[in-house]
């Protein structure tokens, strides 16, 4: 089974590398749907994946470009390294701050091979929950001493609080994210 997915993976940045040449850039809506989730196209639009159900019942994947802009990144897609280390899975299906409050997930973000080294995936998480009145670097804090307390006060203001602004709202600048961690 690793070598299969090794393979799916090669063979999409073939297609990947391929695309670029015969497009200038990365194009969400060209972008196979395996490296999708994470990438940031040649405009600076985050590229989001899609899911649908077609009539038939089956599943449907498409990969789109958001509204969402990062600043000073393009034609980026996420490195497997980094996924790993953020602990984010290429067939994420949307953008959203649900995965912040399981703790298992927002301590593998907050440690420092993820956190120091993988700026585009924390770019992302620290604009979404800012968006949700969280300051990524306050709940990594916590969640490095052992702060039970400040985590559940920053999960359960995050759950209580209502969306207040929507997707096409947020720029993402990463001049606004936060400093790396000392290891």
């Amino acid at each position: 089974m690793a070598v299969g997915r090794l393979l799916l993976a090669i063979s999409a940045l073939i297609l990947l590398i391929s695309l670029q040449v015969v497009y200038g850039g990365i194009v969400c809506e060209k972008l196979p749907v395996e490296v999708c989730a994470f990438s940031v196209s040649s405009s600076g639009a985050r590229c989001v994946l899609e899911k649908s159900i077609l009539r038939n019942g089956n599943v449907q994947y498409e990969c789109q470009r958001s509204e969402i802009i990062a600043e000073n990144l393009k034609d980026l897609i996420e490195t497997d390294e980094c996924m790993n280390a953020c602990g984010v899975e290429r067939m994420t299906v949307g953008m959203s701050t649900d995965s912040l409050v399981q703790g298992g997930f927002t301590k593998k973000l907050c440690l420092p091979p993820c956190y120091n080294k993988c700026p585009n995936i924390i770019d992302l998480y620290f604009n979404l929950a800012a968006g949700e009145g969280i300051y990524l670097p306050r709940l990594c804090e916590a969640h490095r001493t052992g702060d039970r307390r400040m985590i559940s006060e920053l999960v359960t203001s995050f759950a209580a609080a209502p969306a207040t602004i929507g997707f096409g709202d947020i720029i993402i600048s990463p001049t606004s994210a936060p400093s790396p961690i000392s290891s």
